[in-house]
């Protein structure tokens, strides 16, 4: 008899249950604050839930989450993005996907830059020795915020991690431009020409070269051309004439050993090659 009872009150639960479902299946979710994450317990009471099998369980929560994503009719799923990702990076903090993929939703879909570089900075402090967060987020910083100096220090990161790609030293050295930290760009530039294995790499690595040094020439050339102004109230009609004034010890040529472009009614100052076409 209590078998009977005990089956008869698992039916009805389940019926119940089933009834109730359905109708919350028919409430709008932007009718219920909050619907969005509302099967996401938190990480505590998940952990004792699972028995152990963390890992599993990140596994099922990431499926979930992708399948949430993907759902448009949900408006303000990208409101608990990160919450949900930091659920599955402590339930497991190695599993890889995660980190990417979260970033990717969170750039290109959720519009929200900063997000997916907090995300990434999460899998950078999680797994040390994977090259391929910093390298992305130095990607998003540079391509989506034009933040170079930001970019320059994710690449950093990425160079000197084992198994990182070539590109990232590259990069490391063209953020550095940008932000006109030309030293440090000339000399990454110069370390990609020597250790270059191949004509193409090395190429690359000379008209980049080609282009810091005619940088730091036309930086001289146009302080001294701003003192020789100040001085006289106009510009010198040659560079040659702020050698023997004292404003620079010898004209600068560029690393073909051509002489710059200098326009005397305007300052201007350029060099006589487009690096790419050397």
């Amino acid at each position: 008899m209590k078998r009977y009872v005990l089956i008869t009150f698992l039916l009805v639960s389940c019926i119940t249950f089933m009834g109730l479902k359905l109708r919350l299946d028919n409430i709008s979710r932007e009718k219920v604050p909050g619907s969005s994450i509302i099967y996401i317990p938190s990480v505590k009471y998940l952990k004792y839930a699972t028995l152990g099998y963390t890992s599993i369980a990140a596994d099922l929560i990431y499926l979930w989450a992708i399948q949430y994503y993907s759902d448009t009719e949900i408006k303000d799923r990208y409101d608990h993005l990160e919450h949900i990702l930091s659920i599955i990076f402590e339930m497991d903090p190695y599993y890889l996907d995660p980190y990417e993929i979260g970033a990717v939703i969170a750039v290109y879909e959720a519009e929200d830059v900063g997000a997916a570089l907090r995300i990434l900075d999460k899998g950078i402090e999680n797994n040390p020795d994977q090259w391929l967060f910093p390298f992305e987020a130095g990607h998003y910083a540079q391509r989506n915020l034009n933040d170079y100096k930001t970019a320059q220090r994710y690449y950093k990161q990425a160079m000197n991690i084992d198994g990182a790609p070539a590109q990232a030293r590259r990069l490391f050295a063209n953020a550095a431009f940008e932000i006109f930290d030309y030293e440090t760009a000339l000399k990454t530039w110069f370390e990609i020409y020597q250790t270059a294995t191949d004509e193409r790499t090395r190429k690359i690595a000379s008209n980049h070269l080609y282009r810091v040094r005619a940088a730091i020439d036309i930086r001289a050339i146009k302080e001294a051309l701003a003192k020789y102004r100040d001085r006289y109230g106009h510009y010198p009609l040659k560079i040659d004439q702020l050698v023997p004034n004292g404003y620079l010890q010898a004209v600068p040529s560029d690393m073909d050993g051509k002489k710059y472009i200098y326009e005397p009614k305007t300052g201007e100052v350029k060099p006589p090659t487009i690096p790419w076409k050397r």
